[in-house]
């Protein structure tokens, strides 16, 4: 049995586990743990960056197993292990909190964009890569000069800031069909894999450029980052 502790806490850096199976995926061998804190990729967020008793692992969803696997990292394979075996597991945290942030934007301004009467047409949350698009079910004039596009980028940015202003929580639960639904207050509310900061207050340097609009779709493209707290 594999529990997905990623997402019962985004900020767990290392445990103590046994290994849950072992395997084989395209040829390579693979370890998975019961208390999984590594988050495959998935869902426009990028895989974490682990560690199985010191060896640098990739984390991967084995479709056949339905378990989420470490594959070695590099070209080091890893070391023999064994079912029930007792394992030090542990992710950079730095990495899963800049990658927790960037999602956790990404729905943020996706619910500042459905405040506008705009419908998500797509998302990705990478590093450098980040941006929410949406389609207007309405044509919007604002969008079709640079004066209009800069003036509904800076409303999107005032609803952005006085919500982590306000350090609105970020909470998920499962419903009735198992779907992880994930909340910002009651700001938003959607099905979603990946794994988020726990209030909006911790979200910092949130950017947003003015916005684009290309084949009839609005572009929002972001940055953001996790704030330390005291």
């Amino acid at each position: 049995m594999q529990v997905p502790a990623y997402y019962a806490d985004t900020y767990e850096e290392r445990a103590r586990t046994r290994v849950a199976a072992t395997g084989e995926r395209d040829g390579t061998p693979w370890v998975a743990v019961e208390h999984c804190l590594f988050h495959p990729q998935g869902g426009g967020q990028p895989a974490d960056r682990g560690w199985v008793d010191g060896h640098e692992i990739a984390p991967v969803r084995d479709h056949a197993s339905g378990l989420v696997v470490a594959v070695a990292c590099g070209e080091t394979p890893l070391p023999v292990f064994s079912a029930g075996q007792s394992v030090e597991v542990r992710i950079d945290l730095s990495v899963r909190l800049a990658h927790a942030a960037l999602h956790t934007a990404g729905h943020l301004i996706e619910a500042a964009g459905r405040a506008h009467g705009w419908a998500l047409a797509a998302n990705n949350h990478f590093p450098g890569q980040a941006r929410i698009e949406f389609t207007a079910p309405t044509p919007d004039a604002r969008l079709d000069t640079p004066d209009g596009r800069e003036e509904a980028t800076e409303a999107l940015r005032t609803e952005v800031a006085k919500a982590i202003a306000e350090d609105l929580p970020v909470t998920a639960e499962n419903d009735a069909d198992g779907r992880r639904i994930v909340h910002l207050a009651h700001l938003h509310s959607a099905s979603c894999g990946g794994t988020h900061v726990r209030g909006l207050g911790d979200l910092a340097d949130v950017v947003l450029p003015t916005l684009k609009v290309k084949k009839g779709r609005i572009r929002v493209s972001y940055n953001a980052s996790h704030q330390e707290r005291s």
